[in-house]
């Protein structure tokens, strides 16, 4: 394939990873954003396979099937529940790969360069994109363990943590100077290994850090490292495309995580710098939730369902292990035939990963336009008949509202309690993922109706006429 033609479809290919961020923004157009984002990565790669660069097509076909096929059956195979643990190990795969490329491109024996100064650029090139990569493979992992639960959600606090990051930090910039202009004839390959020691030290500890109410942002966050890295890899490989795609995905996640952290009333380098949760520091000064707890049947429920005027349904991450969403769907379409008015409220951090109500939502045929964000409906709840909240919890924590010193204190939150009536589907009374206790459950209004969400969901249905 000549040089114009491999251009052609890069362009192609970069104007289809564009259409499909633009069609990825909205739960309508998701599915067509699914498919132009396809169509681009198969053109960039059939474009790769076919140019100069690739003489060894008898080993590189190969290695390519042998990657889709890996992807297909983990695509096909992994739950909802297990989508953003797969989020955070695909995002490790783009660190390693970022990493193996640099330490290759350094001992590639064919590199000449016109220049000293060609030569130090492409070393420096070579410092970022193993240092961008090295970090995020290793914090990919430590998010992948953290979602996975094989590790813990509560954030670790080792002493004098910022200073430990500054030192790796610093000790990496020293490596990094030794190593680029570095004339040795035996090269300044130990310190780039070095370096990238540094750099995975200081990922794992940036995640570990990190408490569990802020997974979704350090997902969208290594996201956003993911794409720099790559793009810092396409500037090792001189590949536009690669280039242009890795700002695409390093910048689209940057945004996502500021609008995340936004919408948490955080800042983003105190979410870098340590996570909400249990361990944090942080000391209520509000006594623990005290009241009755007041327990409500499956079939009392689908009676105040089936007497309201105005549903609302809060998802939560609790929806998403029960795999109830479909019997949500139903329940939803029962109510609304018989002239209940039904919407649901999602929160921008409900889940383990950003918009993952929506996902599942759209796979259970919820109609997307009573599916609103917490800026749209948190005004509505003083109207509402009943909330049903389905395996969620921080997210309509009021101690966020009303208890300065609790570790979510600031962070908006859907404002369930003002309804008539509240419904909270729990296995028990255990805390959230961030470790807060939640005195909505203490409320009068509030109603617990205890077990598995799944079941809970089934029984009410079977007590709602079809």
């Amino acid at each position: 394939m000549n040089t114009g033609l491999i251009t052609v479809c890069y362009i192609g290919a970069a104007i289809l990873f564009i259409l499909s961020l633009g069609g990825l923004s909205r739960q309508e157009t998701a599915q067509r954003g699914n498919l132009f984002g396809t169509i681009g990565m198969a053109l960039a790669i059939l474009a790769t396979i076919m140019g100069a660069g690739v003489t060894s097509l008898g080993l590189l076909i190969p290695a390519v099937l042998v990657g889709a096929a890996i992807g297909w059956v983990l695509a096909v195979r992994v739950e909802m529940t297990g989508m953003p643990e797969l989020v955070a190990i695909l995002h490790s795969f783009v660190g390693l790969a970022a990493t193996l490329v640099g330490v290759a491109s350094y001992l590639d024996p064919t590199a000449h360069f016109a220049s000293s100064a060609e030569k130090s650029i492409h070393e420096v090139e070579i410092f970022l994109g193993v240092f961008i990569g090295a970090l995020t493979f290793t914090g990919s992992i430590i998010a992948f363990g953290k979602l996975r639960g094989s590790i813990s959600g509560k954030p670790l606090m080792l002493p004098g943590r910022h200073l430990l990051n500054i030192a790796g930090i610093v000790a990496s910039l020293v490596l990094g100077a030794m190593f680029i202009g570095n004339e040795m004839p035996q090269g300044a390959l130990p310190e780039l290994l070095m370096m990238s020691a540094i750099a995975g030290l200081i990922g794992i500890h940036l995640v570990m850090a990190i408490g569990g109410a802020d997974m979704p942002v350090v997902v969208s966050m290594l996201n956003s490292y993911s794409g720099w890295a790559a793009a810092a890899t396409g500037f090792m490989l001189s590949n536009d495309l690669l280039i242009v795609t890795g700002a695409l995905v390093g910048s689209s996640g940057a945004i996502l995580s500021y609008i995340m952290c936004r919408a948490m009333n955080r800042s983003f380098i105190s979410v870098i710098l340590g996570g909400f949760g249990t361990g944090s520091g942080t000391t209520s000064t509000a006594e623990a939730p005290q009241g009755e707890v007041v327990a409500i049947s499956a079939e009392e429920t689908a009676q105040a369902l089936a007497d309201a005027k105005e549903v609302i349904m809060v998802p939560g991450y609790g929806m998403a292990v029960a795999q109830a969403q479909g019997v949500i769907s139903e329940i939803t379409r029962r109510l609304r035939a018989k002239g209940v008015k039904v919407r649901f409220a999602i929160h921008p951090v409900a889940g383990r990963l950003p918009g993952h109500m929506n996902v599942l939502l759209a796979e259970a045929k919820v109609p997307y336009d009573i599916v609103l964000e917490m800026d749209e409906i948190n005004e509505d709840f003083p109207e509402t008949d009943v909330v049903l909240v389905v395996g969620a919890n921080d997210i309509v924590n009021p101690s966020a509202q009303d208890d300065p010193g609790s570790p979510i204190a600031g962070m908006p939150v859907l404002e369930v309690w003002k309804a008539r009536t509240v419904v909270v589907f729990k296995r028990s009374m255990a805390t959230g993922y961030a470790g807060v206790d939640n005195p909505l459950f203490f409320k009068e209004n509030t109603r617990m109706l205890f077990g598995d969400a799944k079941k809970s969901v089934d029984a009410i249905l079977s007590h709602l006429p079809a």
